[in-house]
């Protein structure tokens, strides 16, 4: 599938100031800006495998899209939600477990780059990512 491979991000777009209205704080941030996140993404049908690793910590993700799962952000944030495929890109939708709001995500290839957006009241953000 499109997504399949081995990701590395390359830049970020607006990233603290989304942190910043997540409400992580400014030590966090300035970890979270230089945490040399590799992401490994494996599909079989509607099964996605998702390894995760950073300088934080490592983890797998495991779902199936349209079934909601739970998923913990590298800052503790709690969130529960799922994926879903529309068109050519992953479209994930989230609820913080601790207030209620909505976090939107979506996963997109654009040309050999896979762009990952973050939508958070309001707050746009982009992480891109190149193979690794």
């Amino acid at each position: 599938m499109t997504f399949d491979g081995n990701w590395k991000v390359d830049r970020s777009e607006n990233y603290d100031t989304f942190m910043e209205t997540m409400g992580v704080n400014i030590m966090k941030r300035k970890l979270a800006a230089h945490d040399n996140l590799k992401v490994i993404i494996h599909q079989e049908g509607d099964k996605f495998s998702v390894k995760e690793s950073s300088t934080f910590r490592s983890i797998e993700i495991n779902f199936t899209l349209g079934v909601q799962f739970d998923y913990a952000l590298a800052d503790g944030t709690e969130l529960s939600g799922a994926w879903a495929l529309e068109g050519d890109k992953l479209v994930g939708t989230f609820t913080r477990k601790d207030n209620g709001k909505t976090l939107k995500t979506n996963r997109v290839i654009i040309g050999d780059e896979l762009v990952q957006t973050y939508v958070y009241e309001g707050v746009e953000a982009k992480r891109i990512f190149k193979k690794a």
